[in-house]
């Protein structure tokens, strides 16, 4: 895609994440940022990578999984029909790891969109508004404390799987939760 359609679809989401009503979905997002590809110089992408903030705890954000309901705030907001890679993330944890270098915030609930960040990914002068990066003991730390909240998601995850496995119903919801908490477990084991 071309890098203005892209930051199109990015200014979209971000205008569609402050439009949402609150009590409509079990979680609300309440930052949008922007990391990858997108944050370097003008050109042509295959997708848009965002980091979606919400205000769950931690433990209900493992990485690479998705809270309950983001299927449906992902058809709401047209995320899910447009070339986006997004990483949901917990409020109480930084947005920041070892995937997520150095993102640009794009939009909170607290301040809206950030047009100064949105010029600048526009322009191709991201840099000038991305977070600085952690010094590599912060990076091990922060990579240690989410392999902790993995592991505990992937325990629970592969129990609720073995209680259903034998039961009457679709398993499909159980193993695609099993799925992405295991793979978020080994993307940090091998980080």
């Amino acid at each position: 895609m071309k890098w203005t359609r892209a930051v199109h679809h990015l200014a979209e989401l971000a205008e569609k994440c402050g439009e949402l009503p609150a009590s409509f979905f079990r979680f609300q997002v309440v930052e949008l940022w922007a990391f990858g590809d997108l944050l370097d110089v003008p050109k042509d992408l295959d997708v848009i990578e965002v980091a979606l903030v919400t205000d769950l705890p931690v433990d209900e954000v493992p990485w690479l999984t998705e809270p309950v309901g983001a299927e449906h705030w992902a058809n709401s907001t047209r995320l899910s029909r447009n070339p986006f890679d997004a990483r949901w993330r917990s409020k109480d944890a930084p947005v920041w790891n070892h995937r997520i270098e150095r993102p640009a915030l794009i939009w909170s609930a607290a301040d809206g969109i950030n047009e100064e960040a949105l010029v600048a990914v526009s322009d191709g002068t991201a840099e000038l508004v991305r977070q600085a990066a952690p010094s590599p003991e912060e990076l091990a730390q922060r990579v240690a404390d989410e392999l902790e909240v993995s592991l505990r998601a992937l325990r629970l995850a592969n129990q609720a799987y073995t209680d259903r496995r034998w039961s009457p119903g679709k398993l499909t919801p159980h193993s695609d939760v099993l799925w992405r908490t295991t793979t978020g477990y080994l993307d940090l084991l091998d980080a």
